[in-house]
Protein backbone atom coordinates (compact mmCIF):
# COMPACT_ATOMS: atom_id res chain seq x y z
CA UNK A 1 0.00 0.00 0.00
CA UNK A 2 2.83 2.39 1.01
CA UNK A 3 4.45 2.19 -2.65
CA UNK A 4 1.06 1.76 -4.29
CA UNK A 5 0.66 3.44 -7.56
CA UNK A 6 -2.64 5.43 -9.07
CA UNK A 7 -3.33 4.78 -12.65
CA UNK A 8 -5.34 6.59 -14.69
CA UNK A 9 -6.43 4.54 -17.96
CA UNK A 10 -7.55 6.51 -20.97
CA UNK A 11 -9.29 3.75 -23.25
CA UNK A 12 -11.33 5.92 -25.42
CA UNK A 13 -12.16 9.34 -25.84
CA UNK A 14 -8.39 11.15 -26.13
CA UNK A 15 -7.41 12.39 -29.64
CA UNK A 16 -11.02 11.96 -31.09
CA UNK A 17 -14.81 13.51 -30.17
CA UNK A 18 -16.74 10.74 -28.83
CA UNK A 19 -16.14 6.99 -27.14
CA UNK A 20 -15.38 7.96 -23.90
CA UNK A 21 -13.93 5.69 -21.57
CA UNK A 22 -11.37 5.59 -18.47
CA UNK A 23 -10.58 3.63 -16.01
CA UNK A 24 -8.84 4.48 -12.69
CA UNK A 25 -6.85 1.70 -10.97
CA UNK A 26 -5.01 1.62 -7.73
CA UNK A 27 -3.80 -1.94 -5.82
CA UNK A 28 -6.73 -4.34 -6.19
CA UNK A 29 -9.67 -1.67 -7.14
CA UNK A 30 -10.84 -0.38 -10.92
CA UNK A 31 -13.37 2.05 -11.41
CA UNK A 32 -14.82 2.84 -14.70
CA UNK A 33 -15.46 6.21 -15.40
CA UNK A 34 -18.12 6.78 -18.67
CA UNK A 35 -18.62 4.34 -21.54
CA UNK A 36 -19.55 5.92 -24.58
CA UNK A 37 -19.62 5.15 -28.36
CA UNK A 38 -18.75 7.53 -31.57
CA UNK A 39 -19.82 7.29 -34.72
CA UNK A 40 -18.88 5.96 -37.84
CA UNK A 41 -16.64 8.05 -40.78
CA UNK A 42 -17.59 8.26 -43.97
CA UNK A 43 -15.64 5.16 -45.09
CA UNK A 44 -16.52 2.84 -42.42
CA UNK A 45 -18.98 1.67 -44.93
CA UNK A 46 -22.29 -0.19 -42.96
CA UNK A 47 -21.26 0.42 -39.65
CA UNK A 48 -23.69 1.41 -37.06
CA UNK A 49 -21.48 2.56 -34.04
CA UNK A 50 -18.10 2.49 -33.29
CA UNK A 51 -17.06 1.03 -29.49
CA UNK A 52 -14.08 0.65 -27.32
CA UNK A 53 -12.20 -2.19 -27.42
CA UNK A 54 -11.93 -3.10 -23.58
CA UNK A 55 -9.87 -5.83 -23.24
CA UNK A 56 -7.38 -4.08 -20.70
CA UNK A 57 -10.74 -4.11 -18.81
CA UNK A 58 -12.30 -8.03 -19.59
CA UNK A 59 -8.46 -9.07 -18.41
CA UNK A 60 -9.26 -7.88 -15.07
CA UNK A 61 -12.76 -8.20 -14.92
CA UNK A 62 -12.61 -9.38 -10.65
CA UNK A 63 -11.12 -5.63 -9.89
CA UNK A 64 -13.49 -3.83 -11.38
CA UNK A 65 -15.63 -1.94 -8.91
CA UNK A 66 -17.91 -0.64 -10.89
CA UNK A 67 -18.98 2.20 -13.60
CA UNK A 68 -19.49 5.73 -12.77
CA UNK A 69 -21.18 8.11 -15.33
CA UNK A 70 -20.93 11.27 -15.51
CA UNK A 71 -23.67 12.22 -17.42
CA UNK A 72 -26.56 10.92 -20.51
CA UNK A 73 -24.69 11.76 -24.10
CA UNK A 74 -23.99 9.05 -26.23
CA UNK A 75 -20.25 9.62 -26.37
CA UNK A 76 -20.81 8.80 -22.86
CA UNK A 77 -23.47 6.22 -22.43
CA UNK A 78 -24.23 4.84 -25.85
CA UNK A 79 -21.15 1.79 -25.60
CA UNK A 80 -22.72 0.45 -21.89
CA UNK A 81 -25.25 -2.56 -23.47
CA UNK A 82 -22.44 -3.54 -24.98
CA UNK A 83 -19.57 -3.73 -22.26
CA UNK A 84 -21.82 -4.88 -19.33
CA UNK A 85 -22.60 -8.08 -21.75
CA UNK A 86 -19.16 -8.55 -21.07
CA UNK A 87 -18.16 -6.93 -17.59
CA UNK A 88 -21.12 -7.35 -14.73
CA UNK A 89 -20.35 -4.45 -12.55
CA UNK A 90 -22.71 -1.87 -11.11
CA UNK A 91 -23.73 1.33 -12.56
CA UNK A 92 -23.49 4.82 -10.76
CA UNK A 93 -25.45 7.81 -12.22
CA UNK A 94 -27.41 10.07 -11.38
CA UNK A 95 -31.76 9.80 -12.13
CA UNK A 96 -31.96 11.23 -15.46
CA UNK A 97 -28.36 9.56 -16.33
CA UNK A 98 -29.86 6.06 -15.50
CA UNK A 99 -33.19 6.53 -16.78
CA UNK A 100 -31.67 6.96 -20.80
CA UNK A 101 -29.24 3.94 -19.52
CA UNK A 102 -32.40 1.80 -18.60
CA UNK A 103 -33.74 2.27 -22.19
CA UNK A 104 -30.41 1.01 -23.63
CA UNK A 105 -30.60 -2.19 -21.61
CA UNK A 106 -34.26 -2.45 -22.41
CA UNK A 107 -33.93 -2.34 -25.84
CA UNK A 108 -30.65 -5.23 -25.55
CA UNK A 109 -33.16 -7.44 -23.09
CA UNK A 110 -30.24 -7.42 -19.83
CA UNK A 111 -32.17 -4.74 -17.92
CA UNK A 112 -32.89 -7.59 -15.51
CA UNK A 113 -29.58 -7.96 -14.77
CA UNK A 114 -27.95 -4.96 -14.64
CA UNK A 115 -27.06 -3.29 -11.10
CA UNK A 116 -27.99 0.13 -11.41
CA UNK A 117 -27.72 2.43 -8.42
CA UNK A 118 -29.31 5.88 -8.65
CA UNK A 119 -27.20 8.85 -6.82
CA UNK A 120 -27.42 12.11 -6.33
CA UNK A 121 -25.20 15.01 -7.00
CA UNK A 122 -23.08 15.57 -3.51
CA UNK A 123 -23.22 12.02 -2.59
CA UNK A 124 -19.96 9.86 -2.25
CA UNK A 125 -19.43 6.18 -3.12
CA UNK A 126 -16.96 4.56 -0.53
CA UNK A 127 -15.13 1.85 -2.11
CA UNK A 128 -12.13 -0.38 0.19
CA UNK A 129 -9.55 2.43 -0.97
CA UNK A 130 -11.42 4.85 -3.32
CA UNK A 131 -14.03 6.41 -3.04
CA UNK A 132 -16.52 8.54 -5.34
CA UNK A 133 -18.17 11.92 -5.26
CA UNK A 134 -20.59 13.22 -7.66
CA UNK A 135 -20.50 17.01 -8.10
CA UNK A 136 -23.26 18.98 -9.85
CA UNK A 137 -21.93 20.50 -13.21
CA UNK A 138 -23.90 22.55 -15.92
CA UNK A 139 -24.13 20.76 -19.71
CA UNK A 140 -26.71 20.95 -22.15
CA UNK A 141 -28.43 17.91 -20.92
CA UNK A 142 -29.74 17.75 -17.20
CA UNK A 143 -28.37 15.76 -14.45
CA UNK A 144 -24.75 15.97 -15.22
CA UNK A 145 -22.11 15.31 -12.88
CA UNK A 146 -18.31 15.76 -12.19
CA UNK A 147 -16.44 13.52 -10.48
CA UNK A 148 -13.82 13.70 -7.22
CA UNK A 149 -12.49 10.57 -6.65
CA UNK A 150 -10.77 10.55 -3.07
CA UNK A 151 -7.46 8.01 -3.37
CA UNK A 152 -5.08 7.37 -0.38
CA UNK A 153 -2.44 9.72 -2.22
CA UNK A 154 -4.94 12.53 -3.51
CA UNK A 155 -7.73 13.58 -5.11
CA UNK A 156 -8.57 13.25 -8.71
CA UNK A 157 -11.21 15.72 -10.16
CA UNK A 158 -12.68 14.58 -13.42
CA UNK A 159 -14.87 17.72 -14.58
CA UNK A 160 -16.80 15.34 -17.26
CA UNK A 161 -18.51 17.72 -19.75
CA UNK A 162 -19.18 20.88 -18.64
CA UNK A 163 -20.20 24.82 -18.71
CA UNK A 164 -20.59 28.04 -16.35
CA UNK A 165 -23.82 28.74 -16.67
CA UNK A 166 -24.85 31.22 -13.68
CA UNK A 167 -28.65 31.40 -15.26
CA UNK A 168 -29.29 27.89 -16.41
CA UNK A 169 -32.96 26.42 -16.78
CA UNK A 170 -33.07 24.35 -14.37
CA UNK A 171 -31.40 26.09 -11.36
CA UNK A 172 -29.04 23.48 -11.35
CA UNK A 173 -25.54 26.13 -11.07
CA UNK A 174 -22.02 24.25 -11.41
CA UNK A 175 -20.93 23.40 -7.82
CA UNK A 176 -18.13 26.16 -8.05
CA UNK A 177 -17.86 26.26 -3.93
CA UNK A 178 -17.20 22.51 -3.91
CA UNK A 179 -14.43 22.72 -6.32
CA UNK A 180 -12.63 25.74 -4.59
CA UNK A 181 -13.32 23.72 -1.30
CA UNK A 182 -11.47 20.75 -2.81
CA UNK A 183 -8.85 23.04 -4.14
CA UNK A 184 -7.72 24.76 -1.11
CA UNK A 185 -7.69 20.63 0.77
CA UNK A 186 -5.22 19.87 -2.58
CA UNK A 187 -6.10 18.38 -5.69
CA UNK A 188 -3.37 15.72 -7.14
CA UNK A 189 -4.58 15.63 -10.44
CA UNK A 190 -7.05 17.88 -12.56
CA UNK A 191 -8.61 15.96 -16.02
CA UNK A 192 -10.69 18.78 -17.76
CA UNK A 193 -12.74 19.23 -20.50
CA UNK A 194 -11.35 20.27 -23.32
CA UNK A 195 -13.79 20.99 -26.44
CA UNK A 196 -14.14 24.67 -26.52
CA UNK A 197 -10.42 25.87 -25.22
CA UNK A 198 -10.17 26.98 -28.82
CA UNK A 199 -12.90 29.24 -27.84
CA UNK A 200 -12.14 32.23 -26.29
CA UNK A 201 -14.54 34.54 -23.88
CA UNK A 202 -17.40 32.78 -22.26
CA UNK A 203 -20.13 30.88 -23.54
CA UNK A 204 -23.46 32.16 -23.47
CA UNK A 205 -26.67 31.21 -21.00
CA UNK A 206 -28.91 28.35 -22.30
CA UNK A 207 -31.51 30.85 -21.48
CA UNK A 208 -30.64 33.34 -24.18
CA UNK A 209 -32.29 30.75 -26.77
CA UNK A 210 -35.31 30.85 -25.20
CA UNK A 211 -35.50 34.70 -26.22
CA UNK A 212 -34.76 33.94 -29.55
CA UNK A 213 -36.86 31.10 -29.86
CA UNK A 214 -40.01 32.76 -28.52
CA UNK A 215 -39.33 36.03 -30.99
CA UNK A 216 -38.99 33.06 -33.30
CA UNK A 217 -42.45 31.49 -32.95
CA UNK A 218 -43.91 35.28 -32.71
CA UNK A 219 -43.35 35.56 -36.38
CA UNK A 220 -44.19 32.35 -37.48
CA UNK A 221 -47.55 32.14 -40.02
CA UNK A 222 -47.31 28.19 -40.06
CA UNK A 223 -46.04 24.86 -38.42
CA UNK A 224 -43.23 25.13 -36.43
CA UNK A 225 -40.57 22.25 -37.30
CA UNK A 226 -37.47 22.39 -34.67
CA UNK A 227 -34.74 19.86 -34.85
CA UNK A 228 -32.14 19.45 -32.26
CA UNK A 229 -30.33 17.36 -29.61
CA UNK A 230 -32.63 14.17 -28.52
CA UNK A 231 -30.80 14.71 -25.24
CA UNK A 232 -30.91 18.33 -25.02
CA UNK A 233 -33.73 18.46 -22.92
CA UNK A 234 -33.03 22.30 -21.48
CA UNK A 235 -33.36 23.04 -25.40
CA UNK A 236 -36.89 21.11 -25.66
CA UNK A 237 -38.52 22.96 -22.42
CA UNK A 238 -37.53 26.17 -23.99
CA UNK A 239 -39.41 25.22 -27.20
CA UNK A 240 -42.37 24.01 -25.31
CA UNK A 241 -42.13 26.81 -23.69
CA UNK A 242 -42.52 29.25 -26.55
CA UNK A 243 -45.64 26.58 -27.64
CA UNK A 244 -47.08 27.25 -24.64
CA UNK A 245 -47.02 30.60 -24.82
CA UNK A 246 -48.33 30.75 -28.54
CA UNK A 247 -50.92 28.45 -28.03
CA UNK A 248 -49.09 25.59 -29.96
CA UNK A 249 -49.12 21.58 -29.32
CA UNK A 250 -46.14 20.04 -29.45
CA UNK A 251 -45.58 16.42 -31.14
CA UNK A 252 -42.06 14.78 -30.77
CA UNK A 253 -40.72 12.74 -34.05
CA UNK A 254 -37.84 10.56 -34.39
CA UNK A 255 -37.43 7.81 -32.14
CA UNK A 256 -34.84 8.63 -30.12
CA UNK A 257 -36.53 12.19 -29.61
CA UNK A 258 -40.08 10.28 -28.41
CA UNK A 259 -38.31 7.78 -25.94
CA UNK A 260 -35.78 10.45 -24.37
CA UNK A 261 -38.71 12.93 -23.74
CA UNK A 262 -40.92 10.61 -22.60
CA UNK A 263 -38.44 9.31 -19.78
CA UNK A 264 -37.26 13.20 -19.10
CA UNK A 265 -41.20 13.63 -18.69
CA UNK A 266 -41.44 10.46 -16.64
CA UNK A 267 -38.52 11.43 -14.15
CA UNK A 268 -39.81 15.64 -13.92
CA UNK A 269 -37.03 16.80 -15.67
CA UNK A 270 -39.29 18.35 -19.01
CA UNK A 271 -42.58 20.29 -17.95
CA UNK A 272 -44.94 20.11 -20.73
CA UNK A 273 -48.81 20.45 -19.80
CA UNK A 274 -50.25 17.37 -20.53
CA UNK A 275 -53.01 18.85 -22.77
CA UNK A 276 -50.00 20.67 -25.04
CA UNK A 277 -48.44 17.24 -25.60
CA UNK A 278 -50.01 15.58 -29.02
CA UNK A 279 -49.22 12.06 -31.03
CA UNK A 280 -47.39 13.00 -34.33
CA UNK A 281 -50.59 11.36 -35.82
CA UNK A 282 -52.72 14.19 -34.39
CA UNK A 283 -50.56 16.60 -36.16
CA UNK A 284 -53.17 16.97 -38.94
CA UNK A 285 -55.86 17.44 -36.57
CA UNK A 286 -55.10 21.06 -35.70
CA UNK A 287 -54.76 24.57 -37.66
CA UNK A 288 -51.08 24.65 -38.64
CA UNK A 289 -50.39 27.97 -36.58
CA UNK A 290 -51.04 25.67 -33.35
CA UNK A 291 -48.47 22.62 -34.04
CA UNK A 292 -44.96 22.51 -32.91
CA UNK A 293 -43.04 19.45 -34.27
CA UNK A 294 -39.51 18.57 -32.24
CA UNK A 295 -37.42 16.32 -34.36
CA UNK A 296 -34.34 14.88 -34.71
CA UNK A 297 -31.80 15.44 -37.70
CA UNK A 298 -30.62 18.51 -36.34
CA UNK A 299 -27.10 16.71 -38.23
CA UNK A 300 -28.44 16.08 -41.59
CA UNK A 301 -28.48 12.15 -40.52
CA UNK A 302 -29.50 10.68 -43.75
CA UNK A 303 -32.40 8.09 -42.27
CA UNK A 304 -33.59 10.90 -39.10
CA UNK A 305 -36.35 12.86 -38.80
CA UNK A 306 -35.27 16.11 -40.57
CA UNK A 307 -33.71 14.95 -43.96
CA UNK A 308 -37.03 12.42 -44.41
CA UNK A 309 -39.32 15.78 -44.39
CA UNK A 310 -36.63 17.74 -46.45
CA UNK A 311 -36.75 15.12 -49.13
CA UNK A 312 -40.09 13.70 -48.88
CA UNK A 313 -39.58 10.73 -47.21
CA UNK A 314 -41.18 11.12 -43.85
CA UNK A 315 -44.13 8.86 -43.69
CA UNK A 316 -46.14 11.49 -41.31
CA UNK A 317 -45.00 14.87 -41.70
CA UNK A 318 -45.32 16.72 -45.39
CA UNK A 319 -43.83 19.91 -46.06
CA UNK A 320 -46.14 23.09 -46.01
CA UNK A 321 -45.30 26.56 -48.20
CA UNK A 322 -46.15 28.33 -44.41
CA UNK A 323 -43.68 25.69 -42.32
CA UNK A 324 -40.75 27.48 -40.44
CA UNK A 325 -37.58 25.27 -39.67
CA UNK A 326 -35.88 26.01 -37.05
CA UNK A 327 -32.40 24.22 -36.69
CA UNK A 328 -31.00 24.71 -33.17
CA UNK A 329 -28.20 22.49 -32.87
CA UNK A 330 -24.28 23.22 -34.53
CA UNK A 331 -22.93 20.87 -36.94
CA UNK A 332 -20.29 18.05 -35.22
CA UNK A 333 -17.39 18.35 -37.18
CA UNK A 334 -17.22 16.36 -40.16
CA UNK A 335 -21.30 16.61 -40.11
CA UNK A 336 -21.29 20.59 -41.76
CA UNK A 337 -21.74 19.01 -45.29
CA UNK A 338 -25.17 16.93 -44.33
CA UNK A 339 -26.24 19.22 -42.78
CA UNK A 340 -25.61 22.32 -45.68
CA UNK A 341 -27.90 19.58 -47.90
CA UNK A 342 -30.86 19.44 -45.43
CA UNK A 343 -31.07 23.28 -45.39
CA UNK A 344 -30.53 23.73 -49.26
CA UNK A 345 -33.20 21.53 -49.91
CA UNK A 346 -35.80 22.92 -47.12
CA UNK A 347 -35.01 26.30 -49.18
CA UNK A 348 -35.81 24.43 -52.33
CA UNK A 349 -38.94 23.60 -50.91
CA UNK A 350 -39.77 27.49 -50.37
CA UNK A 351 -39.89 27.43 -46.89
CA UNK A 352 -38.00 29.84 -44.05
CA UNK A 353 -35.48 28.02 -42.72
CA UNK A 354 -33.47 29.42 -39.37
CA UNK A 355 -29.98 28.08 -38.55
CA UNK A 356 -26.83 29.19 -36.40
CA UNK A 357 -25.58 31.55 -39.14
CA UNK A 358 -28.82 33.65 -39.09
CA UNK A 359 -29.62 33.57 -35.03
CA UNK A 360 -28.84 32.31 -31.36
CA UNK A 361 -30.62 29.60 -31.36
CA UNK A 362 -28.37 27.12 -30.44
CA UNK A 363 -25.70 27.40 -27.09
CA UNK A 364 -22.48 24.84 -26.64
CA UNK A 365 -22.43 22.97 -23.65
CA UNK A 366 -18.78 22.80 -23.07
CA UNK A 367 -16.51 25.31 -21.02
CA UNK A 368 -15.11 28.20 -23.07
CA UNK A 369 -11.33 29.23 -22.38
CA UNK A 370 -12.42 31.70 -19.51
CA UNK A 371 -14.49 28.96 -17.87
CA UNK A 372 -11.87 26.70 -17.90
CA UNK A 373 -9.03 29.23 -16.76
CA UNK A 374 -11.82 29.57 -13.60
CA UNK A 375 -11.54 25.89 -13.21
CA UNK A 376 -7.95 25.59 -12.98
CA UNK A 377 -7.63 28.60 -10.67
CA UNK A 378 -10.21 27.42 -8.31
CA UNK A 379 -8.81 24.07 -8.22
CA UNK A 380 -4.80 24.53 -8.60
CA UNK A 381 -4.24 20.87 -9.14
CA UNK A 382 -0.42 19.94 -9.09
CA UNK A 383 -0.73 17.69 -12.48
CA UNK A 384 -3.25 18.14 -15.04
CA UNK A 385 -4.52 15.98 -17.88
CA UNK A 386 -6.44 17.50 -20.61
CA UNK A 387 -9.32 15.09 -21.85
CA UNK A 388 -12.13 14.91 -24.22
CA UNK A 389 -11.28 16.37 -27.32
CA UNK A 390 -9.47 16.03 -30.51
CA UNK A 391 -5.38 15.92 -30.38
CA UNK A 392 -4.95 19.86 -31.10
CA UNK A 393 -7.79 20.20 -28.44
CA UNK A 394 -5.50 18.58 -25.69
CA UNK A 395 -2.44 20.40 -27.41
CA UNK A 396 -4.07 23.75 -26.39
CA UNK A 397 -5.48 22.47 -23.12
CA UNK A 398 -2.21 21.90 -21.95
CA UNK A 399 -0.80 25.53 -23.43
CA UNK A 400 -3.60 27.24 -21.37
CA UNK A 401 -2.71 25.21 -18.20
CA UNK A 402 1.10 26.10 -18.50
CA UNK A 403 0.09 30.04 -19.36
CA UNK A 404 -1.72 29.70 -15.63
CA UNK A 405 1.40 28.68 -14.04
CA UNK A 406 1.50 25.17 -13.98
CA UNK A 407 4.58 23.45 -14.64
CA UNK A 408 5.35 21.88 -18.06
CA UNK A 409 6.27 18.55 -16.42
CA UNK A 410 2.96 18.35 -14.59
CA UNK A 411 1.05 18.62 -17.46
CA UNK A 412 0.70 15.45 -19.07
CA UNK A 413 -0.99 15.51 -23.01
CA UNK A 414 -1.64 11.88 -23.74
CA UNK A 415 -3.25 9.76 -26.03
CA UNK A 416 -5.90 6.78 -25.66
CA UNK A 417 -4.24 3.72 -24.62
CA UNK A 418 -1.19 5.66 -23.08
CA UNK A 419 -1.18 4.96 -19.13
CA UNK A 420 -0.40 8.05 -16.38
CA UNK A 421 1.32 6.39 -13.49
CA UNK A 422 1.29 8.52 -10.42
CA UNK A 423 2.57 8.18 -6.75
CA UNK A 424 4.00 9.65 -3.48
CA UNK A 425 7.34 10.03 -5.65
CA UNK A 426 5.69 11.99 -8.92
CA UNK A 427 4.12 11.02 -11.97
CA UNK A 428 5.13 10.05 -15.17
CA UNK A 429 4.03 7.71 -18.66
CA UNK A 430 3.41 4.33 -18.26
CA UNK A 431 3.81 1.83 -20.89
CA UNK A 432 0.66 2.26 -23.25
CA UNK A 433 -2.27 -0.71 -22.77
CA UNK A 434 -4.03 -2.34 -25.69
CA UNK A 435 -7.11 -0.21 -26.70
CA UNK A 436 -8.59 -0.08 -30.04
CA UNK A 437 -12.18 0.14 -31.82
CA UNK A 438 -14.64 -2.58 -32.10
CA UNK A 439 -17.31 -1.93 -34.98
CA UNK A 440 -21.05 -2.58 -34.95
CA UNK A 441 -23.00 -3.07 -37.83
CA UNK A 442 -26.19 -4.39 -36.91
CA UNK A 443 -26.59 -7.41 -34.54
CA UNK A 444 -22.99 -7.89 -35.08
CA UNK A 445 -20.30 -6.52 -33.12
CA UNK A 446 -17.24 -7.04 -33.84
CA UNK A 447 -17.19 -9.21 -36.83
CA UNK A 448 -16.28 -6.32 -39.21
CA UNK A 449 -12.80 -5.24 -39.01
CA UNK A 450 -10.46 -3.62 -41.33
CA UNK A 451 -10.14 -6.21 -43.38
CA UNK A 452 -14.18 -6.09 -44.18
CA UNK A 453 -13.66 -2.51 -44.10
CA UNK A 454 -11.32 -2.35 -46.81
CA UNK A 455 -13.37 -4.59 -48.87
CA UNK A 456 -15.72 -2.50 -48.68
CA UNK A 457 -13.72 0.88 -49.58
CA UNK A 458 -12.54 -0.87 -52.34
CA UNK A 459 -16.06 -2.38 -54.00
CA UNK A 460 -17.39 1.27 -53.40
CA UNK A 461 -14.19 2.50 -54.85
CA UNK A 462 -13.86 0.16 -58.20
CA UNK A 463 -17.00 -1.89 -58.13
CA UNK A 464 -17.16 -5.51 -58.68
CA UNK A 465 -17.14 -7.86 -61.88
CA UNK A 466 -18.19 -11.54 -61.38
CA UNK A 467 -17.51 -14.10 -63.75
CA UNK A 468 -19.27 -17.46 -63.68
CA UNK A 469 -18.73 -20.56 -65.54
CA UNK A 470 -20.27 -23.85 -65.57
CA UNK A 471 -18.06 -26.74 -65.61
CA UNK A 472 -18.71 -30.55 -66.29
CA UNK A 473 -17.07 -32.60 -63.96
CA UNK A 474 -16.74 -35.50 -65.81
CA UNK A 475 -14.77 -34.29 -69.07
CA UNK A 476 -13.83 -30.66 -67.29
CA UNK A 477 -15.33 -29.40 -70.43
CA UNK A 478 -17.07 -25.69 -70.06
CA UNK A 479 -20.77 -26.45 -70.20
CA UNK A 480 -22.31 -22.36 -69.80
CA UNK A 481 -20.54 -18.96 -69.05
CA UNK A 482 -18.38 -17.41 -68.97
CA UNK A 483 -21.38 -14.96 -67.96
CA UNK A 484 -20.06 -11.55 -66.43
CA UNK A 485 -21.82 -9.74 -64.20
CA UNK A 486 -20.94 -5.85 -63.39
CA UNK A 487 -22.08 -3.84 -59.93
CA UNK A 488 -20.70 -0.31 -59.62
CA UNK A 489 -17.95 -0.87 -62.68
CA UNK A 490 -19.84 -0.03 -66.07
CA UNK A 491 -22.90 -0.56 -67.43
CA UNK A 492 -23.19 -3.82 -69.18
CA UNK A 493 -25.28 -2.76 -72.27
CA UNK A 494 -23.09 0.00 -72.80
CA UNK A 495 -19.84 -1.58 -72.61
CA UNK A 496 -20.25 -4.75 -74.85
CA UNK A 497 -16.99 -4.65 -76.23
CA UNK A 498 -15.55 -4.84 -73.24
CA UNK A 499 -17.27 -7.69 -71.81
CA UNK A 500 -17.04 -9.50 -74.53
CA UNK A 501 -13.21 -9.01 -74.05
CA UNK A 502 -13.48 -9.99 -70.49
CA UNK A 503 -15.50 -13.11 -71.83
CA UNK A 504 -12.87 -13.69 -74.23
CA UNK A 505 -9.72 -13.90 -71.54
CA UNK A 506 -12.05 -15.37 -69.08
CA UNK A 507 -12.76 -18.75 -71.55
CA UNK A 508 -9.21 -18.29 -72.81
CA UNK A 509 -8.11 -18.66 -69.16
CA UNK A 510 -9.97 -21.24 -67.79
CA UNK A 511 -9.55 -23.54 -71.50
CA UNK A 512 -5.95 -23.28 -70.99
CA UNK A 513 -5.83 -24.22 -67.42
CA UNK A 514 -8.14 -27.43 -67.84
CA UNK A 515 -5.63 -28.24 -70.99
CA UNK A 516 -3.34 -28.16 -68.29
CA UNK A 517 -4.89 -30.37 -66.00
CA UNK A 518 -5.71 -27.77 -63.51
CA UNK A 519 -8.37 -28.98 -61.83
CA UNK A 520 -7.97 -27.34 -58.78
CA UNK A 521 -10.80 -24.93 -58.56
CA UNK A 522 -9.13 -22.00 -55.93
CA UNK A 523 -5.63 -22.26 -58.19
CA UNK A 524 -7.95 -21.92 -61.36
CA UNK A 525 -10.14 -18.92 -59.97
CA UNK A 526 -6.88 -17.15 -59.16
CA UNK A 527 -5.80 -17.20 -62.82
CA UNK A 528 -8.74 -15.52 -64.20
CA UNK A 529 -9.15 -13.35 -61.47
CA UNK A 530 -5.22 -12.40 -62.71
CA UNK A 531 -5.84 -11.95 -66.24
CA UNK A 532 -9.22 -10.10 -65.98
CA UNK A 533 -7.27 -7.69 -63.80
CA UNK A 534 -4.58 -7.15 -66.33
CA UNK A 535 -6.80 -6.78 -68.78
CA UNK A 536 -9.44 -4.02 -66.94
CA UNK A 537 -6.47 -2.47 -66.15
CA UNK A 538 -5.07 -1.72 -69.64
CA UNK A 539 -8.70 -0.78 -70.81
CA UNK A 540 -10.02 1.58 -67.96
CA UNK A 541 -6.95 2.03 -66.03
CA UNK A 542 -9.47 1.17 -62.90
CA UNK A 543 -9.29 -1.92 -60.36
CA UNK A 544 -12.51 -3.27 -59.78
CA UNK A 545 -12.69 -6.55 -57.64
CA UNK A 546 -12.76 -9.87 -59.81
CA UNK A 547 -14.40 -12.56 -58.83
CA UNK A 548 -14.90 -16.35 -60.32
CA UNK A 549 -17.51 -18.27 -59.78
CA UNK A 550 -17.24 -22.12 -61.04
CA UNK A 551 -20.31 -24.44 -61.18
CA UNK A 552 -19.71 -28.05 -61.26
CA UNK A 553 -22.31 -29.47 -63.52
Amino acid sequence: MENSKLRIIPLGGLGEIGKNITAIEYDDEIIVIDCGISFPDEDMYGVDLVIPDVKYLLDKKDKIKGLFLTHGHEDHIGAIPYILKQINMPVYGTKLTLGLVENKLKEHNILDICDLKSVKSGEKIKLENLKIEFIKVTHSIADACALAIHTPIGVILHTGDFKIDYTPIDGRVTDLSRMATLGKKGVLLLMADSTNVERKGHSLSEKTIGEALTRLFSNAKGRVIVATFASNIHRMQQIANASVTHNRKVAFSGRSMENISQVAIDLGYLHIPPENIIDIDEINNYPHENITIITTGSQGEPMAGLSRIAYGSHRKILIERDDLFIISASPIPGNDKLVSRVINQLFRKGVEVIYEDLEEIHVSGHAYQEELKLIHTLVKPKYFMPVHGEYRHLKHHSDLAIKLGMKPSNVFTLETGQVLEISKEGANKAKKVHTGVVFVDGLGVGDVGNIVLRDRRDLARDGMVTIVVAINRQDYSIVSGPDIITRGFIYARESEDLINKIKEVAKSEIEECLEKQILEWQVLKIHVKKSVEHLLYDKTKRRPSVFTIIMEV
